[in-house]
């Protein structure tokens, strides 16, 4: 199929292969974004971590925990420009749902939505809001966690969020820890706690790729498979938090550091919410 020079441009961003290289991959993924990227990367390409279904969005992330720390929130309210996710009344706004969320404990954004502010519901409080500032206002995300210390970070700019849930804290304050835990998810994007959190639909598709750039690099039939197995065991160390080198001292992974800190102390869960 015909491919125009606007795709081929958004693939090239999106990856930061050659134009040609994107070009051929979108002609043989017949203009589908994800094969192409997977295309590229079976031939060796490296590809940036981009998201093709993402549109880049404005607004504000919000996290809270209670008093001993054993519960904790986040919530994204998103807008379309920079300038509103500045604007005090969406702040507070986005304060006032944050709270009622934790105080009522809605299971998901619709019944978020519906939860009273006063005499009016969160969603009626958003339009009210939408009127006023003539720009489209939405709850993007909502997620709640409980731990023995659920520690919260957000990123300077407000955009990204981070909640980590820690056990075998021993029963002291691991406040510290969390946050260079959490620091590290939201530099790092790490899509699971381990490698059995991974989709075994994600694995499939890696030990695919690692034979086809095996297979491309001339490697013999009977070691394709080892060194498929290879690359995979790579990608969990690259993509899966407790294998990942702790960014602040590389000669650690995260479940070093953290059994540094004291001995048996880990990651239960996290969650990473980011707007754009």
């Amino acid at each position: 199929m015909a491919v125009t020079a606007k795709e081929v441009n958004k693939l090239r961003q999106m990856t930061g292969a050659g134009m040609m290289d994107c070009k051929k991959a979108l002609v043989e993924a017949d203009g589908d974004f994800d094969k192409a990227v997977e295309i590229l990367r079976k031939k060796g390409q490296k590809v940036s971590a981009k998201r093709s279904d993402r549109e880049t969005n404005e607004g504000y992330v919000f996290a809270k925990t209670n008093d001993d720390k054993t519960v904790g929130i986040i919530v994204a309210i998103g807008c379309e420009t920079d300038f509103v996710a500045k604007n005090d009344e969406f702040v507070n706004l986005g304060k006032e749902i944050t709270d009622a969320a934790f105080e009522n404990n809605p299971s998901n954004i619709d019944e978020l939505k519906q939860i009273k502010l006063g005499d009016q519901t969160v969603e009626e409080k958003i339009t009210e809001l939408v009127g006023k500032i003539g720009e489209k206002i939405d709850i993007l995300a909502y997620e709640k966690m409980e731990g023995e210390q659920v520690v919260p970070y957000v990123h300077a700019g407000n955009k990204l969020g981070v909640l980590v849930s820690l056990k075998n804290t021993g029963g002291e304050d691991q406040t510290e820890a969390g946050r260079d835990v959490a620091m590290q998810i939201a530099a790092m994007n790490p899509v699971a706690l381990d490698k059995d959190g991974v989709d075994s639909a994600i694995v499939e598709k890696e030990i695919e790729i690692g034979k086809e750039q095996a297979k491309a690099e001339g490697k013999p039939e009977q070691i394709v498979e080892k060194i498929a197995m290879g690359k995979l065991n790579k990608f969990f160390k690259e993509n899966t938090l407790l294998e990942q080198a702790f960014v602040k001292d590389n000669s650690q992974s995260i479940s070093q550091y953290l059994n540094s800190v004291k001995d048996g102390l880990t990651v239960a869960e996290f969650k990473r919410i980011s707007i754009g």
